[in-house]
């Protein structure tokens, strides 16, 4: 079993930065077989979208909307994800969700952490 607990929510000013973390806990054999962890977000009435994923070996993924402006990043180590968030916008309003999947296709979701951008 692994636990997901995200990070670094909270209110910006458009145009500018934001730094999500999530930590994976669980036992050393769990954290080994994540292969694949990612951000979602979600704002009311929508469903959840997909922001970035990435790979244990560091290969990514981003949404259109985010492209250029966010980047994923990991750390095999401290079994933690990260979301740097650039160029901020009104429209990246949501909660922010961190996922991660394991080689034998279990999938685990964070509880989710609100970012708010003021305009």
């Amino acid at each position: 079993q692994v636990q997901l607990k995200e990070s670094g929510g909270g209110l910006v000013q458009a145009g500018g930065s934001h730094r999500l973390s999530c930590a994976a806990s669980g036992s050393s054999f769990s954290l080994i077989s994540l292969n694949y962890m990612g951000w979602y977000r979600q704002t009311p009435g929508n469903q959840r979208e997909l922001v970035a994923t990435i790979t244990r070996g560091g290969s990514t993924t981003y949404a259109d909307s985010v492209k250029g402006r966010f980047t994923i990043s990991r750390d095999n180590a401290k079994n933690t994800v990260y979301l740097q968030m650039n160029s901020l916008k009104p429209e990246d309003t949501a909660v922010y969700y961190c996922k991660a999947q394991s080689a034998g296709l279990d999938i685990y979701w964070g509880q989710g952490t609100q970012v708010t951008v003021s305009s």
